[in-house]
């Protein structure tokens, strides 16, 4: 193949034949190794530098791997006596998972992305070669190791399984209050059907939030350029006033029986109310203690609002039971308005959450110190880096590098930097868009107005 075009040249071939060879004609071909000497040479050199980059970035990340010395066994964890020095093994040993998932994403992506960049070498318009990351269309998730693809896919059936079984639960606790809340007059059953209608209403609104983030449409894709997923937050903030304004109304009505002119009647609680509540202290209980052990972010979300519902139904059984039998008029009421000012803290403080979250609340000091390990991870291949600013919009994160290099830098080399890091920094989890910038000075100013901080 090498000079195929002089040769071409001082063949015998006719002259049509070898005009149908030149460059321009070989355009007709998507994708082409090389169509002359000049090409090879710029070729070979591409693969060079792109080598380069790699053995570099894999060799940092291949001889410094001593920390995994660190990580406590379960049964080392077991047998520590002081609890705060449990808790800091703990702590270490999560900060060791998060850097071995970034070791994980840097080995397996960074050679995929560098081999996606320069695929036309010398410029004529032609790809010499095809891409992973164009293959995949940009989907990080498909370049990821099977094994890490496989657990991050079970993480979701299991979101998925556990959230349609409470969702299951809800509508028939919801149901069975109903009932129950017609043949009683009790406040505090009526705050407890309330709680279960307004927690299905914030499944529903979660589901179908989540559903219309994934949904991958060119039209949506062109009016939402950066994604859907402050859709979720949204929903939530947006429920959550609801939720406030509801029990507010329960609040009022408790205060009004408690005053000296209200109804002083004791609340009745006949046999349904009291197995329908009893089933929902009994079903929330179950489903609580199956999420507790699966640790992915949405299921123990799960596992806490059933802890939270166990607590609250239990305390909106027992205020009008023992009311009823102590004969006591005033503890219903009381028990309501009490349950009532919980809710209300509860969720204002999940709208202050998702308020401040979709404003760019920066992220906590665990997630930062995994994007400042990644960060570390490419210090081969920099000369340091001036910041690392990662922050909330809404439930995901957007993290913005500024790494310094050599003033002398090719092009090249500081694009195809600056891109893998920002792609393995998009393949986290937790990371919604990532941001590199590039500088030879530390000295230079931070490339941000402030005019609207």
């Amino acid at each position: 193949m090498v000079g195929k075009r002089t040769f071409n040249r001082a063949g015998s071939e006719p002259e049509d034949d070898r005009m149908r060879n030149n460059d321009l004609e070989a355009g007709a071909n998507k994708n082409r190794r090389f169509g002359g000497f000049k090409d090879a040479v710029e070729y070979a050199m591409d693969r060079r530098t792109t080598a380069s980059l790699k053995e570099q970035l894999k060799k940092g990340v291949l001889q410094d791997r001593e920390f995994e010395k660190c990580r406590k066994s379960d049964e080392e964890l077991k047998n520590i006596k002081g609890k705060k020095i449990r808790k800091f093994y703990e702590k270490q040993n999560s900060s060791l998972d998060d850097w071995a998932e970034v070791d994980t994403i840097v080995l397996a992506m960074a050679e995929d992305v560098m081999e996606s960049m320069n695929l036309d070498a010398d410029h004529d318009g032609i790809r010499e070669r095809e891409g992973r990351l164009q293959n995949v269309e940009e989907h990080l998730e498909d370049m990821l190791p099977d094994d890490v693809q496989q657990k991050r896919a079970k993480a979701a059936r299991n979101a998925r399984w556990w959230i349609n079984i409470n969702v299951i639960a809800n509508v028939t606790l919801v149901i069975a209050k109903g009932i129950a809340s017609l043949k009683s007059n009790s406040l505090s059953l009526i705050a407890s059907l309330l709680d279960s209608v307004l927690d299905l209403l914030c499944t529903i609104i979660v589901w179908s939030t989540s559903r219309l983030v994934s949904w991958r449409l060119s039209a949506l894709a062109k009016k939402f350029p950066v994604g859907r997923r402050r859709l979720e937050p949204i929903g939530i903030l947006v429920f959550s006033i609801i939720m406030v304004i509801s029990f507010l109304q329960i609040l009022q009505e408790s205060v009004q029986r408690l005053l000296p002119s209200g109804d002083h009647s004791t609340a009745s609680l006949p046999a349904v109310a009291i197995g329908a509540m009893a089933a929902t202290v009994g079903v929330k209980g179950l489903i609580g203690l199956g999420c507790f052990r699966i640790k992915t972010t949405q299921v123990q979300a799960l596992a806490q609002d059933c802890k939270t519902d166990v607590y609250f139904n239990t305390l909106s059984l027992l205020f009008p039971l023992i009311g009823k039998q102590a004969g006591v008029w005033w503890l219903d009421p009381l028990g309501a308005a009490l349950l009532s000012l919980y809710i209300i803290y509860d969720w204002g403080d999940t709208c202050v959450e998702n308020m401040t979250r979709l404003c760019g609340l920066t992220v906590d000091e665990h997630l930062l110190n995994k994007l400042t390990f990644l960060a570390y991870r490419f210090s081969n291949l920099v000369s340091g880096f001036k910041s690392v600013t990662a922050y909330h919009a809404g439930d995901g994160v957007w993290v913005e590098f500024d790494i310094l290099l050599d003033e002398s830098t090719p092009l090249r080399r500081t694009h195809d930097i600056a891109e893998t890091l920002q792609y393995c920094c998009e393949a986290l989890t937790e990371v919604d868009r990532a941001f590199v910038t590039t500088d030879y000075s530390v000295q230079n100013p931070g490339g941000h107005t402030r005019d609207h901080m």
